[in-house]
């Protein structure tokens, strides 16, 4: 496999079902769920259940070191073509600087996969572009939150269900970004609809078994509010007063703040088109029309105030200013000033 910069999970694990391995792989990065899907993979399918006995090491970066790594993969395997050493937790290794003479002639039948969650390796360092030089240094970063619907609905895919857009957004505004979180959901909608002899996850469905209201989310009010639909803005509020458990107004705001703040980027773009709109605001096509349709009903002055109105509200709901901090009546208002 060539190197290149930004290896995606994806081309990692093409080449490790073709068995084309490298002596060592650094994951690292802030989202924990790719790292831990590359490292279950080898560690599932690089040995046999033999093999592994004798030549699949683990070991925890709080309870070892670099030098001991390094005797580790000097070693040769027993009765197999490779030895799998996983160091997880590799964050909590204080120095990594003797890892550069191993690298200079690294044992070719070890793969040396460290574990580095929550945060990366400087890029400059020697260390990284040694490691680079004869392995595999993937970076495993967060998805963007407007990235959340495509991911759950490629996943799901992948095991053979088709879910809605709207379920997808469903799920993504009550999960949040958590992707180990939603997969555990992915699979449980998936032992539901074979309970139910379907492969297609409706907003109905992710309504009675994942628990989030398919007319009063987060999501219906942003649409409610780009419509100007009164009626609908003030319902949805009403029921987020009475369930402010589900309904946070912590959650709420952030989401708010970015679809204004994507209205007044809509504002300013001259080519208008629907896939020009998603490409810019880095959303999916399918919602590009609820931009155009806020854009006609809210003037880039009003959209500027209504910004203004949201970060007021983020305030309140902090307690600055020693005005009230009541959740559902700091919302209630804002959805007022954004009406009206």
């Amino acid at each position: 496999m060539a190197k290149k910069e930004n290896i995606s999970h994806e081309e990692l694990l093409v080449s490790f079902r073709k068995r084309d391995f490298k002596p060592i792989y650094f994951l690292m990065g802030e989202e924990p769920y790719f790292i831990d899907l590359l490292s279950d993979f080898l560690e599932k399918e690089v040995l046999t259940e033999d093999e592994k006995e004798f030549n699949q090491t683990i070991v925890y970066g709080k309870e070892t070191n670099i030098d001991n790594i390094i005797n580790l993969a000097k070693r040769y395997p027993m009765m197999s073509q490779y030895q799998l050493i996983v160091v997880k937790e590799a964050q909590h290794i204080k120095s990594y600087e003797n890892l550069s003479f191993y690298l200079q002639n690294p044992q070719q039948s070890t793969i040396l996969v460290f574990c580095y969650k929550y945060g990366t390796l400087d890029k400059p360092k020697k260390v990284v572009s040694d490691i680079a030089k004869v392995g595999v240094v993937f970076e495993s970063k967060k998805l963007y939150e407007n990235q959340i619907p495509s991911w759950i609905v490629a996943e799901s895919k992948k095991i053979g269900l088709s879910v809605e857009i709207k379920a997808a957004n469903m799920m993504a505004e009550f999960l949040g970004t958590d992707l180990e979180r939603i997969k555990g959901e992915i699979k449980k909608l998936l032992i539901i609809a074979q309970q139910n002899q379907t492969n297609t996850i409706t907003p109905d469905i992710v309504e009675r078994n994942i628990g989030i209201s398919k007319d009063y989310n987060v999501f219906e009010l942003q649409k409610s509010l780009g419509k100007k639909d009164i009626l609908m803005a003030n319902q949805i509020v009403d029921y987020f007063k009475k369930n402010k458990k589900n309904n946070p107004i912590v959650v709420i705001l952030p989401v708010l703040f970015n679809f204004f703040a994507n209205v007044l980027i809509y504002h300013s773009l001259t080519d208008k088109s629907q896939y020009n709109v998603a490409s810019v605001l880095k959303i999916n096509p399918y919602f590009a029309n609820d931009y155009a349709i806020a854009a006609q009903n809210y003037p880039k002055e009003k959209v500027l105030k209504i910004i203004h109105y949201i970060r007021e509200a983020d305030a309140q709901h902090k307690g600055i200013g020693n005005v009230s901090t009541d959740e559902g009546e700091i919302l209630r208002l804002l959805v007022f000033k954004i009406l009206h």
